[in-house]
Order: C-alpha cells, then structure tokens, then sequence
C-alpha cells in the first residue's frame, strides 16, 4: 500500500502532527519573572510539604527543591492564616537570595486565595471546590438552574480575578478528576468533559473580564482519564475560540518509586509526546526535592527530538483521542484477542540459562519438590533468540526463539519462532498454529504486508530504530486499522544502556503511550545491551529489572492489572502523619493482593476526591486519627493511626477480597 497517503480528513486539533514532533504554540504567560508557555523552555516544578506556618522548614525545602531544578514551587494554603504567612516566607527566601516564584495552592477557602494572590506570583485554585460543594449527591438540574449556579460562582470568582488582575499575579485553573463537583457530575458525569468543563466555566469569567494570565491542568490518578481530558481540553479551547493557555502536566497521587516513576511518565510522557505540555509536576510519595530530577528526565527527552527520522504523515486518525478502546485483534494462542496484553521477557542474551534462573522472571524452581511456582509477575513468554533452553519449562511459560534454531530443534511443538521478514517470505516451515514476525515499523514492503493479510497463525513483534518511537509505531498501527487488519501486535522497544530512572521514564513514554490508545496485545523490552562483562548474577538482576518494568508499564496504563496499585499522595503541608512511612508499612501488609487500589491521602481536601478510582481509603482526618473507606464511602472515621492499618485489613477481609500472603522460597 501507499504508506504516504493514508486518509483524507483534517487532523485532530488536539495535536498539530501525529507523526512529526512540534510542541504546541500556547499563550506566554509570566510567573513573576519566569516566563511559562510560548517559545520558553518547558518548566520544572514542585510542592512543599512542611506546615506553610513553619517559615524556617519551608524556606529551608524550598532552598533544596530549587537546587533540585525546581523553576517554581507550590506551598499550600488552606486558610487565611497561611496565606498571610506566605509574606514571610517571600521575604526570607529573597533574604536568601532565592527569586523562586511562588504558588499558593488553594482548596475550599476563596479569602484565602484573594489574600494570597497579593503576595505570590501564582494561586492555584480547584474549580470543583473553589465556589462548589461536594457531597456526593446528584441533583437535577434545569437549565434555568444551572445558570443560576454559575452566576453564583461567578459572583465569588470576579473579586480573585480582579485582584490577580491589579497585582499581575497569574492564576492555575486546576482541575482534579477526584474532586468534581456534585453539579458538574450531575450534568456530565464523572468524565474527561466534566473535568474540562469543570475548568472552562472558570476559563471563560477569566475571558469575559479580560484576565488572560491562565495555566490550566486536568491531573488524575487514572492515566487514561488524564490523558483524554488533556486532549479533549486542548480542542475545546480551539473549538470555543478561546486563548491557548498554557498546559501543567501532572498525574495526581503517582506514588512512590518505580511505580510512582512509571505511572507518571505514561501520563505525563503520553501528552509530551504529541506536543502538550508546557509545565510539568511529577507527584511521588517521596522527598519533593526528588521530584524534579525525575521531571528534567521526562523533559529532556524533547530537546532534540525535532532531529528525529521522518515519518511519513498521517491525515486520519483511525483512533478516538478522547475514549479509550482497545484495537480489535484476532486470538492467536493466548495472544490478541480479549486476553490480556502479554509479557514477553528477553533473556537471549544469557548464556547457558538454568530453570534456577528463571526467578528472575517471576517463574521459581522448587527442586525438592520438582515442581513449579509464579508469582504476580510471571513473564507470559521468553525469548531466547538463539539459545533455546534445554529443560522442561512449566505449564503456562511458553519460548520463543529465532527461525533457524526453530528449524534444527528437535521440539518444533512447543518452541515458536521467530521470523526475520526475508525468511517469512522464503515461505520455510511454519509453526501450525503461532508464529511471530520481528518487524520494524518504518522498513516494510508490500510483499510482507500481504503475508500478514494472509497469515492467521501470525504475531507482529514490532519493533523501530526512529528516535521519535511512539509515533513511529503508532503510525503502523492506524495503517492496519485503516486496512481492518486484525493481526495481534507486541510492542518490542529497545533502550540501550541507562539509568534505571531513566529506563523507566523511557519504556513507560513509549509503550505507555501506544498502551492508553488502546494498542498492543503484549510488551517486549531487548535485553541486548547486556554487558558481557557482567557476572551473569548481575545480568539476570537487568532481566528482572525489564520484566517488572513491562508490568508495571500494563498497571499503569490500566490495560493488565497484576499486583497492588497504591494512589497516595505526594504529600504537603495539610498532611496529617508521615505519608512515605504510613505508605511503606501499608504497602508491606497489602502488596500481595492482586488488582485491588488502595488510596493513601494525607488529608481530607486529597480525600476521598483524588481516591475515587481506588477500592480502598485511608485518609488523615486529624492528629492521630484516620478515616476509613470502601469505594467512595466512609465506613470507620476516627480511627486510632496505630490501628488504623489492621482496621484496613479487616475491612479488606470482610469483602472477600484479602489472601494471605504466599512466601515464595
């Protein structure tokens, strides 16, 4: 086919290419004396997280997060009281010498944003709870009623905006999914729309009092939902004419290490991959001061990428940008389908391999009892390129090796290969029912095209060598969208030699980006970097390294949910106990238990809005005293923190949903 000509419509306007890198041109706007948006850099930038009435522990942290690279720090205010402080905490940091401009966070109390924005250079406010209640409640609205609501909050919104005018002070409209109002939900449900238009109510005052100093952000725990909400964002100020603000990238309540490192760079990377983004906050359950370095690495990504290979254009979009749906894939084996998107782990680089070896890919040999154990992290398949394993592997594993091992093996039954495109063509012996070809998304030709029509036993591993790699394999995706081909495909990324930061924030951006549009029936990372200097001690660390990063990548693009998922907060001034240790001691009783989310808020304003997606809450509520929830619902308050976590567990067992954990030799 003609792979230069696909379609005829006009592209989405949420991005101005869907194959060739070009940020998006937005609104400048300065933040005190650093400007955001416009041809400015894309900014870095963090929250504190002492008592804002602590001057001396906020000054100290934010000297540090500046170090860190943060351009601009957020310090919360909840009410009147901290907001004055804000005043002191200027004047020190300028003593100091620090010009770091300053954000106050805003949540409930509008005195005192309009308090604050006399003294920062930016307020944040939430629209869902700025002028709103939330109560969980639904209410019919007419829509005489409805007007009458936004005159009210128009009412208690135009004093800030005029104040932000007078002082030159800008403003983040920030949108939290968790924290929708009762009326925006009642109207638009729990949604991207309502998240956007929970912000445009607040956008448009802005517009109509000639205040155009707008940041506006559309943060979830969910990365599908905040990536929907980014783009759809983006088209409905194009398509209301409105100013194109300046976008803060963040996924609210990431968590902690690799999977907060993970889940943010799926979100985050997904969005500046296409162009969005001209702020960026990564929120992890750990020091603030290591959340920048984990932004710059997120960022730099795009500083060169306009360099990158050309990819021949495309003028349709085949995919809804706004809802998630997985493309249709015919079942081959267990691949493709309805199944879950497989993990295959590559351990062709491992010599003389051992079922012993196989722990590190979630597969454990129990010699005495010759027999077989996995845990939530079990690989699907290995690939073992051209050194096949030469013992019985256990039921549910499955290898894949190169063609021309496969051809010389003496178990054609249960060994698959693996195709090179000329050897598929040769038309050699196949496997009866799946065989997989290793494709590079921009070197293909008609002739093997027609083989994947033709072909049903086959599995596309695919793979590419451009630097702009999400687009570039996403292009091949809408092609067999567009010609209704329905052959499975394995996301195959190789990554070279990197920090494990790094190599996290990478493979979540490229495969997490194909993996929220709904593309990729499984997930390969090459392990052919491994240094042969290595003991091989050190080289099947790597693999294991690559094997839970490919699941934890499926968990954070909600596409294969294998082990607990942990939605805390990053914590900040309102945080009522010591959120890493409270999050580290719950995650030592529950990381057993498979799929069930549990929310971990440090107070009341990030709970239970920014837990609505977990199954489970545990929420400050005051010194010493937690707030249990099922779901959305409170089913203990008050609890005694000491107690609180086998309160948890309890509630957890009375659901039928709590397993003892299972020791693993």
């Amino acid at each position: 086919m003609d792979v230069s000509s696909i379609g005829s419509s006009s592209i989405n306007s949420y991005c101005k290419s869907l194959t060739k890198y070009s940020r998006r041109v937005s609104r400048e706007v300065f933040i005190g004396e650093i400007p955001m948006g416009g041809g400015n850099p894309i900014r870095i930038q963090s929250m504190t997280t002492p008592d804002t009435m602590d001057t001396q522990a906020s000054v100290e942290q934010i000297l540090r997060m500046v170090e860190s690279g943060c351009e601009y720090v957020r310090l919360t205010a909840p009410s009147i009281k901290e907001a004055e402080n804000l005043a002191q905490i200027k004047k020190e940091l300028r003593k100091r010498g620090c010009q770091v401009p300053l954000v106050a966070d805003i949540h409930f109390t509008p005195n005192a944003a309009e308090v604050a924005a006399k003294i920062v250079e930016k307020v944040r406010i939430n629209p869902g709870n700025y002028a709103d209640k939330k109560r969980f409640e639904t209410i019919d609205y007419t829509d005489e009623a409805y007007q009458a609501e936004l005159g009210r909050i128009k009412k208690r919104f135009k004093p800030l905006v005029e104040i932000c005018k007078e002082y030159g002070t800008a403003m983040r409209i920030g949108t939290n999914h968790g924290s929708l109002s009762d009326r925006i939900l009642s109207r638009y449900g729990d949604t991207p729309l309502g998240m956007v238009e929970s912000a445009l109510e607040f956008v448009r005052i802005c517009e109509e009092m000639d205040y155009y100093d707008l940041v506006i952000s559309m943060k979830a725990s969910n990365t599908q939902v905040m990536v929907q909400a980014y783009r759809l964002l983006v088209n409905k100020l194009e398509e209301e004419g409105l100013q194109p603000y300046p976008l803060h990238l963040g996924v609210t309540e990431a968590g902690e290490g690799e999977d907060g490192r993970i889940k943010s760079a799926v979100g985050i990377g997904t969005l500046l991959e296409d162009g969005l983004g001209d702020t960026v906050r990564v929120s992890l359950t750990e020091e603030p001061e290591k959340e920048a370095p984990v932004a710059k690495l997120l960022i730099d990504r795009y500083k060169n990428r306009t360099a990158h290979e050309e990819i021949p254009p495309i003028f349709t979009n085949p995919v809804d940008p706004f809802h998630y749906a997985r493309r249709k894939s015919r079942e081959v084996l267990n691949i493709g389908g309805n199944n879950v998107p497989r993990v295959i782990t590559d351990l062709s680089h491992i010599s003389s391999l051992t079922e012993k070896n196989l722990k590190s890919v979630g597969h454990f040999y129990l010699p005495e009892l010759d027999k077989w154990k996995m845990n939530d992290l079990g690989c699907d398949y290995i690939y073992t390129g051209n050194q096949p394993v030469d013992f019985m592997l256990p039921n549910g594993l499955k290898e894949l090796i190169n063609f021309k091992s496969w051809k010389n093996s003496d178990d054609k039954e249960n060994k698959f290969p693996v195709f090179q495109p000329e050897e598929l063509l040769e038309g050699y012996e196949k496997h009866h029912s799946l065989n997989f070809l290793l494709l590079d998304a921009g070197n293909f030709h008609q002739a093997i095209w027609e083989v994947i029509k033709r072909d049903p036993s086959l599995v596309v591993l695919l793979d590419t060598h451009n630097k702009h790699a999400m687009p570039a394999q996403r292009r091949l995706f809408f092609e067999l969208m567009i010609e209704e081909l329905t052959v499975p495909v394995v996301i195959v990324r190789k990554f070279g030699k990197l920090s494990e930061d790094q190599l996290q924030i990478d493979a979540a951006t490229d495969i997490g980006g194909l993996l929220i549009d709904g593309f990729g029936d499984g997930v390969m990372l090459s392990t052919e970097h491994l240094v042969k200097e290595q003991s091989k001690t050190e080289q099947l660390q790597q693999v294991k390294v690559y094997n839970n990063l490919s699941f934890g990548i499926l968990q954070a693009a909600r596409t294969r949910m294998s082990k607990t998922e942990y939605i805390s907060c990053p914590s900040c001034g309102r945080t009522l106990f010591d959120l890493q240790e409270t999050t580290a001691m719950i995650r030592k009783r529950t990381d057993h238990l498979k799929g069930v989310k549990i929310g971990i808020m440090g107070c009341i304003v990030n709970g239970p809005g920014e837990m609505a997606d977990a199954d489970y809450g545990y929420v400050g509520s005051g010194k010493g005293k937690i707030t249990l929830y099922r779901g959305q619902e409170v089913v203990k308050r008050n609890v005694a923190s000491e107690n609180a976590v086998d309160e948890l567990i309890e509630i957890i067992r009375e659901d039928d949903n709590w397993t003892e954990p299972e020791a693993v030799e």
